[in-house]
């Protein structure tokens, strides 16, 4: 997957960036398969990675199934005050400018589009 320089230093790089591609949903594909939404990546000046993002959509389930794991049970399985943590971080992310998100949220937590819009409105109380 390297494009040049230093195999070594291609490798220490691409370890480097696999966890942050890896949170984000993204695929690493060597640079020559780039395509025009991909980011390309380059270590001293030569092209090592590309990075191909994921639609919005398959980012917020992507998020939503991170939370899960880190929680270690199913979400809608939390506590209320869990749940409006996940809302505000969630937010946090702009996962409610993708479209469906708010009912794909509440589908995720167990609750209903209100009691989210509920827990979004109480943030901005507060």
């Amino acid at each position: 997957m390297t494009g040049g320089g230093d195999g070594a230093v291609g490798a220490a790089f691409l370890a480097a960036v696999k966890p942050l591609v890896d949170a984000m949903g993204g695929e690493m594909i060597a640079p020559g398969q780039a395509g025009p939404d991909d980011v390309v990546l380059a270590w001293e000046g030569a092209d090592v990675v590309a990075v191909r993002l994921p639609q919005l959509a398959a980012s917020l389930d992507h998020i939503l199934a991170a939370l899960e794991r880190k929680h270690g049970k199913p979400l809608a399985e939390l506590d209320r005050k869990a749940k409006q943590e996940i809302v505000r971080i969630l937010e946090a992310r702009g996962a409610f400018s993708v479209r469906h998100g708010v009912e794909t949220v509440a589908g995720a937590l167990g609750v209903s589009r209100f009691t989210v819009y509920n827990y979004l409105n109480r943030e901005k109380q507060a």
